[in-house]
């Protein structure tokens, strides 16, 4: 196959890497979870949504089926002088991955688990080939802010998997929409099959985290995810969608940044648990699960229309209009979750 037909060619090679990955997924997941139960129990405490113990590590099964499928389907798309820069990003991905699941059966040090996620996002961001974002920066000041930025992404990515069909609420229109863009000709097609890769892996997991959870993902999924996402945003922005790459997950974003200024304004210890993020206080002030996460998947589709919008009409002017209405839909969400209902 070659991605060079048309859009209509890579629309049904992202669909079926995104069919077969989802599949795969939800296998992985069925064959996994006697394992997870008795070895990956995730019991409640000060962070949790959960009362009583659920098995985590479901992301092994998603970044497993991403990974595999996103390699398949850029060998089988005429896409394999990318597989060099891929395996970079796989190994990064399965790095953090196998911290994260030791980090789920016995907590790592802080310091520790940083080391490694700088590590990962200073090979896969030095490999991403994006372009210098910030021209009127020296490169060396622009890497320092990759690299914070990427770190934060991951970390952040982490914060916010706190509640049943949160990760898939916010993964699934932001993954769908980046596969989208590769069709529109607006992301690289090797961006587009790992995007698509991705998302059917989110929703061969999404069946077992639905409200009331059976499953969870574990840091074995979010550390990774967000590494994942981070390198496809990173990727966007460097091919002209700054805009883009700044809406498309611009909730996780705020309610993770907001809440972390606020708790360091209180002098609390950030890198411990707790239930101050806005989706949290949504559920203490009486907003049922499935509501949160609605709303959360409702408002990713309205920010992945604008991130369109700011890739179709390229004026400055407009897109920066576009990211300030953005920061209107979100600001309306938190405010939403921080009354009670």
């Amino acid at each position: 196959m070659d991605m060079s037909h048309g859009g209509g060619h890579a629309m049904a090679v992202f669909a079926g890497v995104t069919v077969v990955a989802a599949a795969l997924s939800a296998l992985l997941i069925l064959s996994l979870k006697p394992l997870l139960q008795r070895y990956a129990l995730a019991r409640p405490n000060a962070r949790s949504s959960h009362r009583i113990p659920t098995p985590q590590g479901g992301g092994i099964a998603v970044i497993a089926a991403a990974l595999v499928c996103a390699a398949a389907g850029l060998g089988f798309s005429g896409l394999g002088d990318a597989l060099p820069r891929f395996t970079i990003l796989a190994i990064g991905a399965v790095g953090l991955a196998v911290i994260g699941a030791i980090d789920d059966i016995r907590p790592l040090p802080a310091l520790l688990r940083l080391v490694f996620q700088a590590a990962a996002v200073a090979a896969v961001m030095a490999s991403a080939g994006a372009g210098q974002l910030f021209p009127i920066l020296p490169p060396a000041v622009e890497w320092i802010i990759i690299g914070f930025a990427g770190i934060w992404f991951v970390n952040l990515v982490n914060f916010m998997d706190g509640l049943d069909w949160m990760t898939v609420a916010e993964m699934t229109p932001l993954t769908a929409a980046l596969a989208l863009f590769s069709v529109a000709g607006w992301l690289d097609p090797v961006s587009g099959v790992i995007a698509a890769a991705l998302l059917g892996g989110i929703i061969g997991f999404a069946p077992f985290n639905r409200p009331v959870a059976r499953l969870f993902l574990g840091d074995v999924g979010s550390l990774p995810i967000g590494l994942i996402v981070g390198f496809l945003l990173y990727r966007l922005a460097g091919e002209g969608g700054f805009a883009a790459a700044v809406l498309l997950p611009l909730y996780y974003l705020t309610d993770a940044t907001v809440t972390l200024l606020r708790r360091l304004a209180r002098r609390e210890r950030v890198w411990e648990a707790h239930r101050t993020h806005f989706y949290q206080q949504a559920t203490d002030n009486g907003w049922p699960v499935l509501a949160v996460a609605t709303r959360v998947a409702g408002l990713n589709v309205a920010l992945a229309l604008l991130a369109a919008a700011s890739l179709a009409i390229d004026i400055p002017l407009f897109q920066a209009v576009v990211v300030i209405a953005g920061f209107g839909l979100v600001a309306a969400t938190l405010r939403a979750f921080a009354r009670p209902r």
